[in-house]
């Protein structure tokens, strides 16, 4: 039910022309609520991409892969398959899901030098997947650099739910941190009347609290954007550049069907 987003055609050209450059790491499931109808496996495609405008970038072997299941995370970076996600460098995996529970995925990718904005990016990307009708463990923190920790189920909410999740570095919540926030546009063909409305932008609360409701259902993509705490030196020029760590959790919302 991607009505609420199909707004006037006539400015996808300008979009087009004008691109906003949000950048996301990606984690997208083929189906965020696996049942045994469904089968016992979930496929995952990873990449480094703007989501709205669907044009992808290069992502380098990542640094890590890992899926955590009932507090124990296994490495899964060396089962990743290259493939052309969005035009450009992704991977694919096809995960078994052995047991009912909620499986987290997370991603750490090589540093991203992006000469528009004078700095590295690192995003820390993950999303949660729910197996068999049991959604145990889906407020799980893992202890990432950086990460958003849900406060609402990441997954089985209706479009127009309210999703809310504590932004954190280094395990400390993040006063005031500022969450970015896009439409994977996936087969929606979503317009919108200004290239400002892409990417979404909110602020958590002083307990590093956020709250967005999505106007459709679809996945949606939500980044906490800070400064670390080093630098890293940028080839070119031989100078220190900062680094900007993105906590970023990928969340499905469903088409309501009730009246």
């Amino acid at each position: 039910m991607y009505r609420h987003l199909l707004l006037t055609a006539s400015f996808a050209s300008l979009i087009a022309a004008t691109p906003v450059l949000a950048h996301y790491g990606m984690i997208i499931p083929n189906d965020p609520m696996i049942s045994q109808q469904d089968g016992r496996s979930v496929d995952l495609t990873m990449s480094f991409s703007h989501p709205f405008e669907m044009d992808g970038m290069m992502l380098d072997t990542p640094v890590s892969f890992a899926v955590t299941y009932e507090g124990t995370t296994t490495d899964l970076l060396g089962e990743l398959q290259s493939e052309t996600i969005m035009d450009d460098q992704g991977y694919t995996l096809s995960y078994q899901l052995e047991r009912p529970g909620t499986y987290i995925f997370t991603m750490e990718p090589q540093p991203y030098w992006e000469p528009a904005e004078d700095a590295f990016i690192i995003h820390y990307t993950k999303t949660y997947v729910t197996a068999y009708g049991d959604d145990e463990g889906w407020d799980t923190e893992l202890g990432l650099k950086t990460e958003i920790v849900p406060l609402s189920k990441p997954f089985g909410l209706w479009e127009h739910n309210v999703f809310q999740g504590i932004v954190k570095m280094d395990s400390e919540p993040v006063p005031y941190a500022e969450v970015e926030v896009e439409f994977f546009n996936d087969g929606a063909g979503a317009t919108v009347p200004d290239e400002l409305m892409i990417t979404q932008t909110v602020k958590a609360d002083a307990a590093g609290v956020f709250t967005y409701a999505p106007p459709s259902d679809g996945w949606w993509g939500f980044a906490a954007l800070n400064t670390a705490d080093y630098t890293l030196t940028e080839e070119g020029s031989g100078k220190e550049k900062a680094v900007e760590l993105g906590a970023v959790i990928w969340v499905h919302f469903e088409e309501w069907t009730g009246q």
